[in-house]
């Protein structure tokens, strides 16, 4: 049986390019962002930089530490030993896909920065995270493992 039912072998990356992904993604951080400031004690700038630091390590997580593909595939090798990161677009760079969820977390960065008015504190603990998140992304880190992180 095909893991997707749908032909495809592997579905772990195809819902990152279906229709509305983008704009889910996003609202989907807003939603998180609003509720943050529906707490009564959280300052805005202090919902800033909890929106930022959990979405980006959401995107540590979810992308750049579980490898392999939730479900039995056809291709079970090939990605048990990728990352979600690596196995998206089969690992082409620089596809629109992979652009916007490189720019979400320093666009989220910069709205940070902005609203917390780059309070020392807040900017080094955001830029420290963007930084911790972007580098996996670039192509130069395709399939290397810092430290042995993540080798198995």
């Amino acid at each position: 049986m095909i893991a997707g039912g749908h032909g495809d072998p592997n579905p772990n990356t195809s819902w990152l390019d279906s229709r509305g992904m983008w704009l889910a993604y996003i609202l989907g951080v807003l939603a998180f962002h609003v509720i943050l400031l529906a707490i009564p004690f959280v300052t805005i700038p202090m919902a800033w930089t909890i929106t930022n630091l959990l979405h980006n390590l959401a995107h540590l997580y979810f992308l750049h530490s579980i490898k392999g593909a939730p479900w039995m595939s056809t291709d079970t090798d090939s990605c048990s030993q990728l990352t979600h990161w690596e196995q998206i677009n089969d690992g082409e760079q620089f596809t629109a896909t992979r652009k916007f969820l490189t720019a979400l977390p320093i666009i989220l960065f910069l709205l940070t920065c902005m609203y917390t008015r780059n309070d020392n504190d807040h900017f080094v603990a955001n830029f420290l995270s963007l930084i911790v998140v972007l580098l996996p992304k670039m192509p130069q880190f395709h399939g290397v493992r810092l430290f042995g992180i993540n080798k198995y």
